[in-house]
């Protein structure tokens, strides 16, 4: 008989196999390094913008529009996001400047890409005359899926985990990233796990609304998407920032929690606004310059739509001339009996 392996100890070894990072380096060939920190965020990137592309065509939006306005959202939301990192970190970067720029080491902050790209829609949308509400609501979406995509990045990293925990999916932390004061504890809990899974759920309750008002788009005013988006994220980051022992500080506050509930009053604040006294938010364009550019879109497209038919009918009628006038030749080449 052949021996049996036993194999409770492989399946032991493989279900308590540590929850860690294996590293924030894919691969490096010679003087270049390729990081699943940049990756993840090119990817977030490039995901978004088809989205919102897609999104925008069913909000009747030019597309191409939602496609240029992404370059600004990127320009603008990166550097902002490691900007705010830094001034909230500067006794860390003081001693060592050459850092500030070294992003693919980690060190952003959503937050600061968060209010970056919100200005730059704005001026994009006022340059463009659109509105800026219906591209928020568009680009909505997109930004949380993002989210949910980068806090991958805090992953590979070994960074933004939370307090020390025995739970089951305890995440193991190196030495070498464990805070002051921390060392000599292993596990810690996966806040970038928390944030990624509530921003998933959020991503869904946004899609669900936006094909919801696609059916009722006089009940689904403008704006809508990204007030719920301003509450539901900031509701998760509320209490997860919580767990957390990295958290950027303004004195003896957590400066994550400040904006969060500061987002949450917004948001409520608009939804009253909107729904509850019935007012339209203030935009970069009115209501009717906002319709009207819809409906010319609508129609441009209905416009493609008939040309493209009208071309067909014209390929077919030709085709059908030409099979007559094949057929008249052949019959007056036969022999007459």
């Amino acid at each position: 008989m052949h021996d049996l392996i036993p194999i409770a100890p492989i399946l032991s070894n493989s279900v308590m196999a540590r929850f860690q990072s294996p590293g924030p380096e894919i691969v490096s060939i010679g003087p270049i390094t390729l990081r699943w920190y940049g990756l993840l965020i090119a990817s977030a990137v490039l995901i978004g913008v088809a989205l919102s592309q897609h999104l925008a065509k069913k909000r009747g939006v030019d597309p191409e529009k939602v496609g240029d306005m992404v370059i600004w959202l990127v320009i603008a939301a990166i550097p902002c996001a490691r900007l705010y990192y830094v001034l909230f970190e500067w006794s860390s970067y003081a001693s060592r400047p050459a850092d500030i720029f070294a992003i693919w080491k980690g060190g952003i902050a959503i937050h600061g890409a968060v209010l970056g790209g919100t200005l730059a829609t704005w001026i994009f949308a006022r340059l463009n005359r659109l509105s800026f509400w219906q591209l928020a609501d568009i680009v909505a979406p997109s930004l949380i899926l993002g989210q949910a995509i980068g806090r991958w990045g805090n992953f590979f990293n070994s960074e933004a985990f939370g307090s020390p925990t025995d739970l089951p999916w305890k995440l193991f932390i190196p030495l070498a990233n464990r805070p002051a004061g921390y060392q000599a504890f292993e596990y810690f809990h996966p806040t970038f796990l928390y944030e990624s899974l509530w921003n998933i759920g959020v991503f869904a309750l946004l899609l669900g609304l936006f094909f919801w008002g696609l059916q009722r788009p006089h009940r689904l005013r403008a704006g809508t998407l990204f007030l719920v988006y301003m509450i539901a994220y900031s509701s998760g980051r509320l209490w997860i920032e919580g767990l957390r022992t990295d958290s950027l500080m303004f004195g003896p506050l957590r400066m994550a929690q400040v904006v969060s509930l500061v987002g949450i009053g917004l948001g409520w604040l608009g939804l009253i606004w909107t729904y509850g006294l019935g007012k339209r938010l203030p935009d970069t364009v009115t209501a009717n310059h906002s319709a009207n550019r819809s409906a010319s879109y609508h129609d441009s497209l209905n416009h493609d739509s008939l040309n493209h038919d009208s071309l067909n009918h014209d390929l077919n009628h030709d085709s059908l001339s030409g099979t007559e006038l094949s057929n008249q030749t052949i019959e007056s080449d036969k022999p007459v009996k």
